[in-house]
């Protein structure tokens, strides 16, 4: 098995229950982590057997730029799906997206939401 890893990739987004939220936007933070049964990479050296990381961190720019959620576990669940479709010998795609500014009246340092998806099949 082979697990890749991007940590704490930072994007400004405009995603929230809330309109303001919607409008104004904030930072979001995300942890993408891909899981593969085969680790066929690890013996060709290529990274057609791989996870191209750019590509990685270039779905999870776009989807967060140019989208807009009411909820972290659709935008987490929508990049999931994304990376599941383009990297098809990815078995499984783990998405983490916190928000440290949310209307909770109360000091904490973010909200996170985690969203696990798993290759269908056929």
């Amino acid at each position: 098995m082979v697990k890749v890893r991007i940590a704490n990739m930072m994007f400004y987004g405009f995603h929230g229950y809330y309109e303001y939220e919607r409008e104004q936007g904030q930072k979001f933070f995300f942890d993408v982590e891909l899981m593969m049964e085969d680790d066929k990479a690890a013996d060709t050296d290529s990274l057609n057997d791989g996870v191209d990381t750019a590509r990685v961190y270039d779905i999870v720019k776009e989807v967060t730029e140019n989208k807009r959620f009411q909820l972290l576990a659709a935008l987490a669940g929508h990049i999931a799906d994304r990376l599941l479709a383009k990297f098809p010998h990815i078995d499984e795609a783990s998405v983490r997206v916190r928000k440290p500014s949310v209307p909770i009246a109360g000091p904490i340092d973010y909200v996170e939401v985690e969203v696990i998806r798993k290759q269908k099949k056929e």
